[in-house]
């Protein structure tokens, strides 16, 4: 199956618009985080609050990112977009997962509807894409 997939993101939710020969599929998947700030200026391991907070906040993202991935594992395509860094730690995941080649774009991008992300993923990837021809 020729799975092609688009996927913004930020750290609070994804959307993931799939296309395979059997049409398209939205899901969206939420990090369920509440608003958080590093305490970045703080050395990592010094076993103070704040350091603890940034390894509960790190491990809680690495869990919505392993989510994102599922969704994602065996696309032949991957266009990824969004604002902030979530869509540059996603792909630096994705490399590590050996599947750099499967990257097509990381892209900036504001707020945009579900619609609008569908939209963006159905231009790059063409109905005419959607088969494979023999």
């Amino acid at each position: 199956m020729n799975k092609k997939v688009g996927l913004w993101l930020d750290q609070s939710k994804a959307v993931v618009v799939c296309i395979t020969n059997n049409g398209e599929e939205r899901r969206i998947i939420t990090s369920d985080m509440e608003h958080y700030d590093r305490f970045s200026s703080n050395v990592p391991g010094d076993g103070t609050e704040e350091d603890l907070r940034d390894r509960r906040f790190w491990n809680h993202l690495n869990e919505y990112y392993d989510k994102v991935i599922t969704q994602i594992g065996d696309a032949k395509s991957i266009l990824i977009f969004g604002p902030g860094e979530a869509k540059n730690q996603l792909k630096t995941r994705l490399e590590s997962g050996g599947m750099l080649e499967n990257i097509v774009s990381v892209d900036d991008a504001g707020s945009l509807t579900n619609h609008q992300i569908a939209i963006r993923v159905r231009e790059r990837f063409p109905a005419r894409d959607h088969f494979d021809i023999f």
